[in-house]
């Protein structure tokens, strides 16, 4: 029993480290272009990092956002069908 919880809250942390990792990765990515023009061209506009990061986070979550469905949907049915093995 206490190995099955155990096993849930690890696959629990995958999937959740697997359905942010390409929001943050493209955060982390822009952020870095961004951050290199900037100091290139020595301009210090706040509004420069963020607007270009929130946008193509918000793009890549549009393009991501059926296989995060599909992977949450079969995670659902995991922890469904996982049920009767914690109700012995």
């Amino acid at each position: 029993m206490q190995s099955e919880i155990i096993a849930l809250a690890v696959a629990t942390l995958k999937l959740a480290l697997l359905l942010s990792l390409p929001a943050l990765l493209t955060g982390m990515i822009i952020g870095l272009l961004i951050s290199i023009f900037q100091a290139t061209t020595q301009i210090n506009e706040m509004t420069l990092s963020f607007v270009p990061k929130i946008l193509t986070i918000a793009v890549v979550l549009i393009l991501t956002l059926p296989w995060m469905m599909n992977e949450m949907i079969d995670f659902t049915t995991y922890v469904f069908k996982l049920i009767p093995t914690f109700l012995r």
